[in-house]
């Protein structure tokens, strides 16, 4: 089967300080509230497994909210109260609406912080990759301790439009809902998020229980004087989340003995294609670079029914992924080289208009190469130019909210993705830490879209519209 992979170590944010007080005791670890469904009409429900030609136990009533346990094909598992688990078909059920507004909401503003960061980062030569989602999920844990101005520039750059408890509560759901997709057949997403602080400093326990609570973030304790140590061990957490699709993400020279705090998320996403690439089709074909220059690469070539449009000098391709939660996005310019018009084009209104132009067509003739890139940053700069300058102010910066006074500060955010696109899918990692209409074609013909120059590319969540992943390719085999 084709499946696609990606791997991300998101936003490591080391916050450092000159003073260090006694430990924070921990607080008992409490069990957290699942997502919820909602039964979609009245459905039969059986208690020893999927019906087999025998009667239902029961009904349910229309609205009934669940906890969903597991998916067993046709059928789900699902918690209707404290006592009692049963199976239904999956197709009666639906995501709480109420569940899926607030997420939207936090959506749209992480969409329009991704298209920020990216005009920042779009500068750098050749390929791009990295993880909107995980940056602001590792940002977000920040936030929740900064007060003042330091925590106004932290909403105004990352688009937080709530309150500072529905944000937090918003991640929570986000998090629940990427986590319940685990084990969906053909895909695999994991959302890791970790705390690390300086042993024998104290850190307020109301800023530890909001963390845990709402990122599923636990504390462990690390001597940071011991900078090859420390680096070591985190570095290790961070292989293990991805799959060992990230190495090396914080090098010793990033930790110091007054670091007090580092703060990580780690995104593994692993996905077939819903249309699967055959590998026989696959050719060394051109690849124009340039007008005038091409190199040759790996072609993939499929015909299937896709969602497509032409707009605005650009055509778009939506590729879905096995059970239709997340697809890829692309994103190619009608001109060998336009990729820089285009990019300079892009906001979240433009976005906005070209994806809801996209319309599923009867078949459309495919042609994608084959392409796996590593990047890393250091976000200081981006974040800064983006309006947050003073979190990375020793002089300035407010984040009483983790340990009661003014002290700390970000000393650097680090971000480092990987994805691998082939026949099969897609894979990818991250990993961060804080130190219009459709134009027709002839009728007789189908579409095409032939990816053999530079192009954009993004992965979403088709729910939420979050955009998990976005990058552009210059040259596929960088």
């Amino acid at each position: 089967m084709s499946r696609a992979r990606l791997a991300m170590v998101c936003c490591l944010m080391f916050l450092n300080s000159l003073t260090g007080e006694t430990l924070q005791a921990r607080e008992p670890v409490e069990e957290e509230p699942a997502i919820t469904y909602v039964v979609l009409r009245e459905t039969e429900y059986y208690r020893d497994g999927p019906q087999q030609g025998r009667p239902a136990d029961g009904k349910l009533p229309a609205g009934t909210k669940v906890r969903l346990i597991e998916r067993a094909g046709s059928y789900v598992r699902i918690q209707t109260g404290p006592d009692q688990v049963v199976f239904i078909s999956a197709a009666s059920l639906k995501l709480d609406p109420d569940l899926v507004k607030k997420v939207t909401t936090l959506a749209e503003g992480g969409n329009a912080f991704a298209l920020d960061l990216y005009a920042h980062l779009r500068e750098q030569e050749g390929n791009l990759f990295f993880s909107p989602g995980s940056i602001s999920m590792a940002l977000a844990m920040t936030y929740a301790g900064a007060a003042g101005t330091t925590r106004d520039e932290m909403a105004q750059v990352l688009h937080f439009t709530a309150s500072g408890e529905g944000i937090h509560e918003a991640m929570r759901l986000q998090r629940l809902l990427w986590e319940s997709r685990q084990e969906k057949s053909g895909l695999r997403l994991n959302v890791a998020n970790k705390l690390w602080g300086q042993q024998n400093y104290r850190f307020l326990p109301e800023y530890l229980k909001l963390t845990r609570d709402m990122y599923g973030a636990e504390l462990a304790l690390l001597n940071f004087a011991d900078t090859q140590q420390a680096s070591e061990v985190i570095n290790q957490w961070v292989e293990m989340q991805t799959e060992r699709k990230i190495t090396n993400l914080i090098p010793p020279s990033a930790l110091n003995a007054n670091t007090r705090l580092v703060l990580t998320n780690a995104v593994y996403f692993h996905g077939q294609w819903a249309n699967p690439f055959k590998k026989e089709r696959t050719r060394d074909e051109d690849f124009f670079l340039a007008a005038n220059r091409a190199i040759s690469v790996p072609l993939m070539n499929r015909q299937a029914a896709y969602r497509f449009a032409a707009i605005d000098g650009l055509k778009l391709l939506e590729l879905p992924y096995a059970g239709g939660d997340f697809s890829m996005i692309v994103l190619l310019p009608d001109e060998i080289e336009g990729l820089p018009k285009l990019e300079s084009q892009l906001n979240s209104e433009a976005l906005q208009r070209w994806t809801s132009a996209l319309r599923k067509r009867g078949d459309v003739r495919v042609t994608l190469p084959r392409f796996r890139t590593t990047r890393e940053f250091q976000l200081n700069n981006a974040l800064a130019g983006l309006g947050m300058s003073t979190a990375f102010n020793p002089d300035l910066a407010d984040f009483s909210g983790m340990n009661g006074n003014r002290e700390l500060f970000i000393s650097a955010v680090l971000h480092k993705a990987f994805v691998d696109v082939n026949e099969e899918g897609t894979e990818a990692a991250a990993a961060t830490g804080v130190v219009v209409g459709v134009r027709s074609a002839p009728a007789d013909e189908p579409p095409v879209f032939r990816a053999d120059h530079p192009f954009l590319f993004l992965i979403r969540d088709t729910r939420s519209g979050v955009i998990l992943f976005l990058g552009r390719v210059v040259n596929p085999l960088e």
